[in-house]
């Protein structure tokens, strides 16, 4: 955090007319805005704000910077000259609110403080001068209540009680219908709340009142729950607050007033019209805290027309002017209206799509700024199912939101039960402590994977988001018991094997029962395009689908970024065709030896001699084939990076302990074991501390004679079948774990000598690209020798994440991820997002040293991050060639790779 001030001349105060929309950073989000309106003309209460160098000063030394208290007293004299009363005058008083107003807005998050000026004495100078006592005392209770609660921190549940009190021994419903001798009462019992909670009298003196309460507001920036907001909004915690001081417009006094919120569109459709709220006689957190029912906006235009339209005429006018959705506070105090805030209102993911093109075509924004308007997230948030809303089925458990969507179906403990009950019809939702890859079929099969272990970069949620599967990981509160075939909720409620339960990957909820789900559209339209998906929905959603499909036909238009898709079955591999993947940049040949094929890899593995090691090999290779033909197929004239082999082969072996066991008891049995001791000494010979350092990737190949070869020569020979059915092939082969080029050069060496063997004994023409993944920083940091062999990198940014930080990702994301996201040692997982001063920075290296030597040199981005929005942008800066990403985030990706391409055009013509 600096001290540097940032405000000319060290101005840390600055009047509404001083400022426009364009010093957001200096005024906040609220101020910039205000200044704004009254720079319009718009009747908008005078005021000032302080700015957030003056919040950040405070934070960090304590107190103040110099000149603050004085630059605020001269402007509270200039606004009191202008008013043309004095604050706490007890004739005649001027009273101000006190309001947070950050760069981001945060709603609800930090201080706001109204009526401050009021005490014992000008209480009735504001009785006098609004000619009603009730208002008066009602404005005086409101402040002790909010300044008790916000500024001098009691218990505002304290308040409340005692209101509920008043309000019952008068025999009354709402506080409105409180008698002015009730409400003098209650001045008295909120007086002695204080009192009894901080040890001193309510402050009379108005300045004291003021000076305490933009304290208030600068403390609130770093409250538990404005931490929270900002870490799961990615608000960066260095911004600060800025603090408006506004002359008080009453909503409260009486007949002819009120307070209200309006849209100038609807924040949840995207409709046009005239959407918000109305509560007559009323301030504006009485509309927020939902004390009393409000009355639809509409209803003011038979309680005040002329107040109505004058606002209808100010709604235009600002939409017109931001150019966008607007958000308003407003009050009317008898009959005169008074407008308090304007923003960019915020909108569901559906309405930002509808509004940007709506906005389009009514001539106010063009297509490049429209597809500005939406993000990536939002697109992932149209594409997962919901759960219809209104359900009460009661929830058992929260976990971390991995894989988003909605997912209904009956509890199953293991892979093979989630197989089996699906093919007979069932839908399931498999539930383990954690998944590893021996889960992969079940996960497949299952429509929503639960764990009680991991988090959102676990294999269960990595595995889930790349098949769009919906996923809950790390619910810890449930005790998952595999063999026993049950969990207990915290509760103690046993679940058993059959019970339905449905999860919700997006909020991470887990609920008992059945709840109704709601399937997308927008998938529909990918999958199967336009006409298509609008056959059989209603006018909202097909409004929807076509701001869709217009908004990603210009980012397709402007992107330069390739997208590939992350796919290892045909299946995957059509459905990412489907979703506009331009090719594969990632094909994990591992998933191809699991299941059945387990046998024949641990044939490999125990072979004794040449000749059984080729025999395994040799019932691999048409295996091999087959699936590689298939995928070839359904990429046909796209390319294909087909990685080889990569994780370490104990992960195709039994676990050791059970193994030991099994041998341990057939032995005591007496039993023949001499096929699982077989077994059980291999694993050993195999078993590594950390076997994600240690034999895998090329150093298996290397090690272990005649692996890479089968997978190459299996590669060829599908390229070849293909060929000869009429297709073109583009087979791109990766080594993975590269560290150095005599590596790469070895497996490139005899990777080159099948596949001319093959091509001489089909006749066919094999031109393969032969490259490598950069996931190690040694490899990022001798790009440049790499280059010299590699046609191609593939930046496997997981595993470059887990070896520049030294993360075992499996692990540290339960161990102590939630402790450096409070501490702000990160501000969001470097496994979401991509770390740009770290990993990013070797990325930048590698490139530059790659294309230095090789100046053609393809390059590309395989791991999570090329599905994650700001990596995407990341990614195009650099100057990569493509991102890929799992099939389902493909469209994601399209639309993030466009807007990227406009930033990145519009901070160029920035710079000149």
């Amino acid at each position: 955090m600096t001290s540097t001030p940032a405000s000319p001349a060290n101005i840390w105060v600055f009047d509404f007319s001083e400022g426009d929309r364009t010093k957001v950073d200096l005024l906040g989000g609220k101020g910039a805005n205000l200044a704004e309106m009254t720079r319009m003309g718009l009747p908008v209460p005078p005021g000032f704000t302080i700015t957030t160098e003056a919040c950040r000063y405070f934070l960090e030394h304590g107190h103040g910077p110099e000149g603050l208290r004085t630059q605020i007293a001269q402007h509270t004299a200039r606004l009191e000259q202008e008013m043309g009363r004095n604050l706490g005058d007890p004739e005649d008083p001027l009273l101000v609110s006190v309001r947070s107003g950050a760069r981001f807005s945060m709603p609800g998050m930090m201080e706001t403080v109204l009526n401050i000026g009021l005490n014992d004495a000008s209480v009735a100078g504001l009785t006098r001068q609004s000619g009603d006592e009730h208002f008066a005392w009602d404005s005086y209770r409101r402040l002790i209540q909010m300044f008790g609660k916000t500024v001098l921190g009691l218990d505002g549940d304290d308040f409340e009680h005692a209101l509920d009190q008043m309000k019952s021994s008068a025999g009354v419903m709402t506080d409105v219908e409180l008698p002015v001798e009730a409400l003098k009462r209650l001045v008295d019992v909120y007086k002695s709340i204080v009192r009894e909670g901080t040890g001193h009298e309510f402050p009379q003196d108005p300045h004291q009142q003021l000076d305490l309460a933009i304290r208030s507001v600068f403390h609130s920036w770093n409250t538990e729950r404005a931490r929270l907001y900002r870490r799961q909004e990615r608000i960066p915690h260095t911004l600060g607050t800025a603090v408006n001081v506004q002359a008080m417009a009453f909503g409260n006094a009486g007949p002819g007033s009120g307070t209200g919120v309006a849209f100038t569109r609807d924040p949840g459709t995207g409709a046009t019209g005239i959407y918000g709220d109305y509560l007559p006689d009323a301030q504006g957190e009485d509309v927020v805290a939902g004390i009393r029912n409000t009355l639809p906006l509409q209803e003011l235009e038979s309680l005040d027309p002329a107040s109505y339209e004058q606002l209808m005429d100010i709604m235009h006018k600002l939409e017109t002017h931001y150019r966008d959705l607007c958000d308003i506070e407003f009050t009317i105090e008898r009959g005169k209206l008074w407008m308090l805030q304007t923003r960019v209102g915020k909108r569901t993911a559906a309405a930002a799509f509808r509004i940007a093109v709506q906005l389009v075509d009514e001539g106010l924004i063009s297509m490049d700024e429209a597809l500005m308007r939406v993000t990536g997230h939002q697109l992932s948030q149209l594409m997962f199912p919901r759960f219809a809303s209104g359900s009460d089925h009661p929830r058992i458990a929260k976990g971390m939101n991995a894989s988003p969507g909605a997912a209904v179906g009956r509890v199953v403990f293991d892979s093979s039960t989630a197989v089996k009950w699906t093919q007979a019809g069932e839908r399931v939702i498999l539930v383990r402590r954690e998944t590893n890859p021996d889960d992969l079929e079940g996960m497949i099969a299952a429509a929503g994977i639960l764990t009680s272990r991991g988090g959102k970069t676990s294999h269960a949620a990595v595995v889930a988001r790349g098949m769009g599967k919906t996923a809950v990981c790390g619910a810890e509160s449930l005790d998952v018991d595999t063999k026993g075939r049950v969990m207990v909720t915290s509760a103690g409620e046993t679940i058993a094997e059959g019970d339905v339960v449905s999860i919700d990957g997006s909020t991470g909820d887990v609920f008992l029962g059945e709840v109704p789900v709601v399937p997308s559209a927008v998938v529909m339209y990918f999958e199967h395009g336009l006409e298509k998906a609008l056959e059989d929905v209603d006018d909202e959603t097909a409004e929807l689908i076509k701001a869709v499909d217009r908004i990603m036909m210009r980012a397709d238009k402007d992107r330069r970024l390739r997208v590939r898709a992350n796919a290892d079955t045909p299946e995957d591999s059509v459905r990412a065709r489907h979703m506009g993947a331009e090719g594969i940049g990632l094909l994990r040949t591992e998933h191809m030896f699991l299941g059945e094929r387990k046998t024949h890899v641990e044939r490999l593995i125990l072979a004794d001699s040449d000749q059984e090691r080729q025999e395994a090999l040799d019932a691999l290779l048409p295996l091999q084939r087959k699936d590689f033909i298939r995928i070839l197929e359904a990429m046909d004239g796209l390319p294909v990076t087909i990685r080889l082999i990569d994780p370490p082969l104990h992960e195709f072996l039994p676990d050791l302990t059970e193994l030991a066991v099994r041998v341990a008891l057939a032995e005591s049995r007496g039993e023949n074991a001499e096929s699982d001791l077989r077994l059980l000494q291999a694993v050993n010979r195999l078993h590594e501390q950390n076997p994600m350092l240690g034999l895998r990737g090329v150093r298996l190949g290397l090690v272990l004679p005649g692996l890479f070869a089968l997978q190459v020569r299996a590669i060829a020979e599908a390229a070849c079948f293909r060929q000869r059915m009429g297709g073109d092939p583009r087979a791109e082969i990766m080594i993975p774990l590269v560290g150095s080029i005599q590596e790469l050069e070895l497996v490139i060496d005899e990777a080159a000598h099948v596949l001319k063997e093959v091509a001489e004994a089909h006749g066919c023409t094999l031109r393969f690209p032969i490259g490598t993944m950069i996931e190690l920083p040694r490899a990022a940091l001798t790009a440049g020798q790499i280059a010299e062999a590699a046609e191609f990198f593939s930046f496997g940014t997981n595993d470059l994440t887990q070896t520049t930080w030294g993360f075992s990702r499996d692990d540290v994301e339960a161990a102590f991820f939630s402790a450096y996201l409070e501490k702000g040692v990160f501000g969001v997982s470097p496994f979401e997002s991509i770390d740009r001063e770290g990993v990013g920075e070797l990325v930048r290296i590698a490139v530059k040293k790659g294309r230095a030597k090789r100046h053609n040199l393809h390059c590309g981005v395989c791991g999570e991050h090329g599905g994650d929005p700001e990596s995407i942008h990341f990614i195009d800066e650099v100057g990569l060639d493509y991102v890929s990403c799992s099939p389902f985030r493909v469209p994601v990706a399209r639309l993030e790779a466009g807007r990227a391409a406009i930033a990145r055009h519009v901070a160029r013509s920035d710079t000149r």
